[in-house]
């Protein structure tokens, strides 16, 4: 039961995170058209969204392997 809150409170998390993110190049970088032409790092609060999208993610995944091997 608390593995399945835990899930539903890291998902509401990952969707805020995920929409935080900034969607540089819009539809056309989906079909190679964005023209930028350069690699743009991440920084400050981008990065620390970043990581912690990934980190949360992972966490999810291994709360869902538990929840299937408790089962």
């Amino acid at each position: 039961m608390i593995i399945s809150i835990l899930q539903i409170i890291i998902s509401v998390i990952l969707i805020i995170l995920i929409l935080l993110q900034e969607r540089g190049s819009g539809l056309s970088g989906i079909f190679g058209g964005s023209g930028e032409g350069f690699y743009q790092t991440r920084r400050g609060l981008e990065k620390i969204i970043f990581i912690t999208t990934i980190v949360l993610i992972v966490f999810l995944a291994g709360l869902s392997l538990a929840d299937i091997f408790l089962k």
